[in-house]
């Protein structure tokens, strides 16, 4: 029997002009052009590839509202609530706010009931907060918390109408805000001072978004487990290819 070898010379590609943005902290715009070309050939001889960017499921084009210009865009809309130009202006401070509630909200959560295994703290979980005693009645704490959020949040939507209206304090009048994007008011709301950069506001949608999956799953694991999330987490860690969800479900 004879045996016939044959040999191919197969094209090495390799990024000629690429890095990482781990590496290199880019805004992740994904409208970038990478050369590539074979090995051993001569530059002219390249190969471009241009990835498209607003793509949440790939082949799916994007809105043509949701052009890539805003931060964290990716063309998620399938039920075309930001077709109005009005609505979008809001969706996209409705998200910025509940995203950042919903990472104090998660920190929340989680932390004390960390804390409080570790004995550094002596905290109730999260869905026995309500219960616990404090310097005045729940009734009361709501009124309170209704009135002051009720201010912030009228103020708020002034600025989303008419940005920097709201910039003077109507009632300590040595205090105000400099000119700033809405949304991003920056002085005694931003002591480290940060820069309200593209790729600060895609890191911060990023996480505010996984923060309000975070919430949901806590409340979801609190009403088929009857625990915290970390209680949750040390029960699988201890045994974990019997402590899943998927034993969890079947047992609900």
């Amino acid at each position: 029997m004879a045996t016939v070898t044959t040999q191919a010379s197969a094209a090495i590609f390799r990024p000629c002009a690429s890095k990482s943005r781990f590496l290199t902290g880019s805004s992740g715009k994904l409208n970038r052009e990478v050369a590539m070309r074979p090995m051993g050939c001569p530059p002219s001889a390249s190969l471009k590839v241009q990835a498209k960017k607003g793509e949440w499921l790939p082949g799916l084009a994007s809105p043509a509202y949701l052009n890539g210009t805003l931060a964290g865009d990716n063309g998620f809309d399938p039920l075309g609530l930001a077709e109005d130009p009005e609505n979008l202006r809001w969706y996209v401070q409705a998200e910025l706010v509940n995203g950042r509630w919903a990472m104090l909200g998660v920190a929340g959560m989680l932390l004390p009931e960390v804390f409080t295994k570790f004995g550094i703290i002596n905290a109730p979980k999260w869905y026995d907060a309500g219960k616990a005693e404090y310097f005045a009645s729940s009734s009361t704490l709501f009124v309170i918390e209704f009135i002051l959020f009720h201010y912030v949040e009228i103020r708020r939507w002034q600025d989303i109408k008419n940005p920097g209206c709201v910039n003077q304090d109507p009632i300590f009048k040595q205090y105000s805000l400099p000119p700033h994007e809405c949304g991003y008011p920056g002085s005694v709301f931003n002591p480290l001072n940060f820069a309200p950069t593209l790729e600060a506001k895609e890191k911060e949608l990023a996480n505010g978004r996984l923060a309000m999956l975070a919430f949901l799953g806590f409340i979801v694991q609190h009403n088929v487990t009857g625990q915290g999330p970390f209680d949750n987490l040390l029960q699988h860690l201890s045994d974990p290819w019997h402590n899943t969800i998927i034993q969890t479900v079947r047992g609900y």
